[in-house]
């Protein structure tokens, strides 16, 4: 299986957008201002992103079987930022459920927990710790991040989140938020359980 890391993705999607603009055009008559030299690399890159594109769809698609294929993350992806990306890497990257003790263990495995900088019995939680897995935590913030926004334009977030976001950035909100994802999903790993979707309050017209 080929590994993309999210830099190279992201430099052959500057790729792309360049090919796209006419580059690949043959015999290159709407780029005869760039130097030959130019022309035969953008080509020749235009052909390795062609190459890059087909093994991400490939990985895709290896990834959506195996999804399909396991109940867990059948039921992981249930929970609200949780995509079968996510659900996966829960499922490969996890150790057994049970050496956790708890849910917030769990999250401060994967780093999502704020660094204690208590001092004369003040509590003051600093950034979160980054210890863990990156990808994984990551792909929980960037999934918390998208039902966040999602949430703000239709004016649904829960009570919980609602009075987070008068607290916190939407960033700070995020990793709270992947905080809560992954507790959820050890519960669901470790018992069995399908998860179960909290009704979300009607839209307040006119809000603010």
């Amino acid at each position: 299986m080929f590994t993309i890391h999210r830099n190279q993705r992201s430099r052959w999607t500057g790729i792309r957008s360049l090919w796209l603009s006419g580059v690949h055009q043959r015999p290159y008559k709407a780029n005869e201002s760039l130097p030959a030299l130019a022309r035969e690399l953008f080509a020749t890159q235009a052909k390795e992103y062609e190459q890059l594109q087909t093994q991400i769809d490939e990985v895709d698609a290896q990834l959506m079987a195996r999804h399909r294929a396991d109940g867990c993350s059948r039921r992981l992806v249930k929970i609200p930022g949780v995509g079968p990306v996510g659900a996966m890497l829960l499922r490969m990257k996890t150790p057994a459920p049970e050496l956790f003790r708890s849910g917030r263990q769990f999250a401060a495995w994967i780093g999502l927990t704020p660094r204690d900088h208590s001092t004369a019995g003040k509590v003051r939680l600093g950034v979160i710790t980054r210890a863990g897995d990156e990808g994984l935590r990551s792909v929980l913030v960037v999934g918390a991040t998208a039902v966040i926004q999602q949430t703000q334009r239709r004016g649904t977030a829960s009570p919980w989140l609602a009075a987070l976001l008068k607290r916190k950035s939407p960033k700070l909100a995020a990793v709270a938020l992947a905080n809560k994802t992954a507790r959820i999903a050890w519960k669901l790993m470790l018992t069995g359980e399908a998860y179960t979707a909290t009704p979300a309050p009607a839209a307040v017209a006119g809000a603010a």
